[in-house]
């Protein structure tokens, strides 16, 4: 799938290494993740668009590149507040809007409670994060709500996403680049991701 991207960096085999282990503390767990959020921050806004500007630098005139692009970065509540701080420090003047869905355990679909969307939000692109990418229902339903208010740039970044959850995203929305720190094996029958690294809400936030 060419909208599909891995990201392949020793530094980020390092960092899930320390996710996925059951020893890892909650310490150590936050700031792997942190870490990791930082690496999805800088590949999923490489491609905003810039504008060239002159500048003056000590020793002789030049131009230089700014970013023009007004962007959303939208975490699927609770687990994608995780990953937004890196986009903040990239870009201070982001727009954060929150989604909030939880999984139905018993049918595996997502459960909408809280959407704090523009009803015409003044974006030009969005980028969605959530650390998982499973059965792709909730970043199907969060792009689908972008989608409704108008936001057509739409991009998907996760930490770790399962085949079956890029299947159905990509099936839902072609369109949209998918990019993850590690595409795992699979789902088990309970549709969690092997190896996985169990509830990233859970263990990042400390309600394990």
């Amino acid at each position: 799938m060419s909208n599909v991207f891995e990201i392949n960096h020793v530094i980020v085999k390092h960092y899930l290494s320390i996710l996925r282990d059951v020893n890892t503390d909650i310490s150590c767990f936050r700031q792997a993740l942190d870490k990791l959020g930082l690496f999805l921050a800088m590949d999923l806004t490489g491609g905003l668009v810039t504008e060239t500007v002159p500048i003056d630098t000590p020793l002789m005139p030049t131009e230089g590149a700014v970013i023009s692009e007004q962007v959303a970065v939208v975490p699927i509540l609770r687990a994608g507040l995780a990953l937004v701080q890196p986009f903040r420090e990239l870009l201070p003047e982001v727009h954060i809007f929150h989604l909030g869905m939880y999984r139905d355990e018993q049918t595996a679909t997502p459960v909408p409670y809280y959407n704090k969307l523009q009803e015409s939000p003044s974006v030009d692109s969005a980028i969605v994060v959530d650390p998982m990418l499973a059965t792709g229902g909730s970043a199907i339903a969060a792009i689908s709500a972008l989608r409704k208010r108008g936001i057509e740039k739409i991009s998907f970044g996760c930490v770790i996403a399962a085949p079956e959850g890029i299947v159905n995203l990509q099936e839902a929305f072609p369109d949209v680049p998918v990019t993850a720190c590690s595409i795992d094996d699979g789902l088990n029958d309970i549709n969690y991701i092997l190896p996985g690294l169990g509830d990233a809400g859970d263990r990042y936030f400390g309600t394990v």
